[in-house]
């Protein structure tokens, strides 16, 4: 145990060339990636270029045809679905492959190759998966009115799945690993060539003689989604492999196996199953969603993109920071999450405060180029924004849990979703709801369950400590 959390926490082994070089100043600047503040301004980085790439895509997609703003959000659905597989082994990597104090290194690359390869293969079944089964996807999360033109759509963006299992495994393993860095070259890649893409083929300014479809977004978002993914998969085994010629370590030690995929799997069953059932009442909520019509489908797939391209940032970013550091001191912190905590509230206060006096309509606006969608957004903001502010908070204090003991991990989550949203989500179906009365339904249901995750996850945080 430690005795005392230092923000700048001593590692060994680390893939890290000022640590292997035995620079120890490098280890005391405020932004080695082996501190808080470092690792922190990586992963904020890593997080706002997806975020900002995801918002500008739909504006495009509006300027192309307004009507089919709501078809790009099939790529976001078909994400959530492919979570359930990316949330399954890559979140055990903070509690396995970031024990530093019982594995070497050797053992915690393996695992990463490991994870890697078994994700990679799942990736690309759920992909195939996804092209057999367009139209029942398109029926079930695109509206009526758009839904046999965005068959197309569905199917080029089914692929995502495979490249957002590499990006993830990656991700994971390398911050395990104190190697921010790759997540952010991932990020940078994929903004960089994306925006000269749709600059060049789809945006307003767009070469002539072309003529942009929701599709050419589409095909250009899963081209450098899966250039992205692979550039840092190579990058990553590139630095991996001149660190292991340097410290000399076996190449058969690092190879991939089943043993390492088994201890994977053990903390891994708990946080697939912990997503797979969060994931699964939040897209039978979302079915329901898309069925009261355009409008309302679309004010909600622009809510969301306020959710995850504004607010989410800081709490992704700051999430993943304390999840590096409990992960590496086994349980013996908990002062990164408690940090992380006081930095979520002062940017959540004021950035909730200020969409909803004035951000989220004239957002909203911006992106559906639609006055209805705009009403309807800013209604959705203001009635829960608050509701966040807690949301920010458990989701720090939920680290604890889950860089430490994955089955409490669990059983939080299985209190929330079976004890607040699967009740009311039997609910609504059963009231028959409107679109004029959904979001009295629908504001219980999502902004309820953050207040009562907080103080679930409050109570079991009280129980670890």
């Amino acid at each position: 145990m430690l005795r005392k959390y230092d923000t700048a926490i001593q590692t060994t082994g680390v893939d890290d060339e000022p640590e292997q070089a035995g620079c120890e100043e490098a280890r005391l600047k405020s932004w080695s990636r082996q501190q808080y503040t470092g690792s922190l301004l990586f992963n904020v980085g890593a997080f706002i270029l997806p975020a900002l790439y995801s918002t500008l895509s739909k504006l495009w997609v509006a300027n192309i045809d307004s009507s089919m703003v709501v078809t790009t959000d099939a790529y976001t659905y078909i994400s959530t679905v492919a979570e359930v597989l990316n949330e399954g082994l890559p979140r055990a990597s903070w509690l396995i492959i970031g024990d530093k104090t019982n594995r070497s290194l050797a053992e915690r690359r393996k695992l990463s190759y490991t994870l890697i390869t078994f994700q990679t293969i799942l990736g690309l079944i759920m992909s195939i998966c996804f092209v057999a089964a367009a139209r029942q996807f398109a029926d079930a999360f695109v509206p009526a009115q758009v839904r046999d033109a965005s068959l197309t759509y569905v199917r080029i963006s089914a692929f995502s799945a495979l490249s957002c299992a590499v990006e993830t495994a990656v991700a994971a393993a390398t911050r395990a690993l104190d190697q921010p860095d790759v997540r952010l070259l991932i990020s940078s890649i994929k903004f960089a060539v994306n925006i000269i893409l749709d600059l060049i083929v789809i945006s307003k300014v767009h070469v002539p003689g072309v003529t942009p479809t929701v599709n050419t977004q589409a095909a250009t978002q899963l081209a450098c989604n899966m250039a992205a993914s692979i550039a840092g998969l190579a990058y990553f085994l590139h630095i991996s492999l001149r660190a292991r010629r340097k410290s000399a370590i076996q190449d058969h030690l690092t190879r991939p196996s089943f043993n390492a995929l088994a201890i994977l799997a053990r903390p891994g069953a708990f946080t697939f199953a912990e997503s797979a059932i969060r994931n699964a009442l939040y897209l039978w909520l979302v079915s329901g969603i898309v069925a009261l019509g355009s409008d309302y489908a679309t004010a909600w797939g622009v809510f969301n993109t306020i959710r995850w391209g504004l607010v989410m940032i800081p709490v992704q970013a700051l999430e993943a920071t304390p999840l590096t550091f409990v992960g590496h001191a086994w349980a013996a912190i908990a002062h990164p999450a408690l940090i992380s905590c006081l930095i979520a509230l002062a940017i959540e206060l004021p950035l909730c405060l200020f969409l909803s006096f004035y951000g989220a309509r004239r957002f909203a606006h911006y992106i559906s180029a639609s006055t209805p969608v705009a009403h309807i957004t800013a209604k959705t903001w203001r009635t829960i924004d608050w509701c966040y502010i807690f949301y920010a908070l458990s989701t720090q204090l939920a680290t604890i849990l889950l860089a430490t003991r994955p089955r409490w991990y669990l059983y939080q989550s299985l209190v929330s979703n079976l004890c607040w949203v699967l009740p009311w989500a039997i609910a609504v179906r059963r009231i028959g709801i409107t679109a004029g009365d959904a979001w009295t339904y629908h504001s219980v249901i999502f902004g309820g369950s953050l207040v009562f995750s907080f103080f679930d996850v409050l109570v079991v945080d009280g129980i670890w400590a």
